[in-house]
């Protein structure tokens, strides 16, 4: 793809090559990420970031990594602060937002929603996740950190072998991992969930058509053996009628130290997109995993900082640029690490 001006709206528009390049500049974007240098390469450009779900880790990320480029960021959090509370239309909003910011990240519960704003903005948008459809930021992400994970067992994503756990309906992060996955050769993928939470058939299809071998199961057991990599997943409660309807499935494929080390190899990699449901009844990864050096959720969440710098490198084309305006960090970082 031509990364210059583009929108970032799904995992489909992205070859194999281009997940490369991404991640080479990813790599290159580390001593920024880690404050052992700063750079102003993006200073004066302005991040417009509308989050209509409820977010954390996802908008604080990619403001971070615009920041760290030497951007500033305007935030919109919620319809009741916008005015589409007012009536206005995605398209009207994108042609007023558009106008205020160099580029945009986008969240929205409607399946469709980023795009039809994309439609009308005049700047780039990043799909920050719209309904049940596709987070691509967060697809890159834990597939730069599988890759970061394997490089240290001289393993490569081809012949990977990963079990995806828990809300594969509803769990928008696994579905756009899935298509990613699917440009990588001779995979195994374990996909466990309950009957009713069972990944879409059209991502199975599309896993199975690039060669790669699928099983699916409610047996978490079964699921887990003999895997690289547990991706777990929450239940997606506000994709439910109720929390009643979604209590149903809660805690039926808790993670804990006792099942992993009577399930899995003992370097399996434990990945999940967060936020991990710790209340009582959920807990699908246990604390008592937080020990435990395979779990790499929090290397994950840090990995976005270093894919969402890339992104707005590619697509304001500055990733060339990056050391010619960067400086020393005068602050002290030491307990950082």
């Amino acid at each position: 793809m031509q990364f210059a001006g583009s929108h970032i709206l799904s995992i489909s528009q992205f070859e194999r090559a281009d997940v490369e390049q991404l991640f080479t500049v990813a790599d290159a974007m580390r001593p920024y990420a880690h404050r052992r240098r700063r750079t102003c390469v993006l200073d004066g450009a302005i991040l417009g970031s509308m989050f209509f779900e409820p977010s954390t880790r996802t908008r604080i990320s990619f403001g971070s990594a615009f920041n760290l480029l030497g951007g500033e960021v305007r935030e919109t959090t919620g319809f009741e602060h916008s005015a589409i509370a007012k009536g206005e239309s995605l398209w009207d909003t994108a042609r007023v937002l558009s106008g205020y910011s160099d580029i945009v990240v986008m969240r929205h519960p409607e399946n469709g929603s980023v795009a039809e704003f994309a439609a009308a903005s005049r700047v780039p948008v990043i799909n920050g996740g719209d309904g049940t459809n596709e987070h691509p930021s967060q697809a890159l992400l834990d597939l730069y950190t599988i890759r970061s994970e394997l490089a240290g067992r001289e393993r490569d994503i081809d012949g990977l072998r990963i079990a995806m756990v828990g809300d594969l309906c509803f769990g928008r992060t696994v579905h756009s991992l899935s298509k990613l996955l699917s440009l990588f050769a001779d995979l195994r993928v374990s996909l466990v969930s309950p009957e009713a939470l069972k990944m879409p058939a059209e991502v199975v299809d599309n896993l199975q058509a690039a060669g790669h071998q699928v099983l699916e199961t409610d047996a978490l057991e079964q699921g887990i053996a003999d895997v690289d990599i547990v991706y777990s997943t929450r239940i997606q409660e506000e994709r439910f009628a109720s929390r009643e309807e979604a209590d149903l499935y809660r805690g039926r494929f808790r993670l804990n130290q006792s099942v992993y080390t009577a399930n899995c190899e003992p370097n399996t990699v434990i990945m999940h997109p967060l936020p991990r449901d710790s209340r009582e009844g959920a807990r699908e990864l246990d604390i008592d995993l937080n020990d435990n050096p395979n779990l790499a959720i929090f290397r994950q969440s840090d990995n976005g900082v270093l894919v969402r710098m890339a992104m707005f490198a590619l697509l304001l084309d500055v990733a060339d640029q990056i050391s010619e305006h960067d400086a020393p960090v005068n602050w002290c970082t030491e307990r950082r690490f």
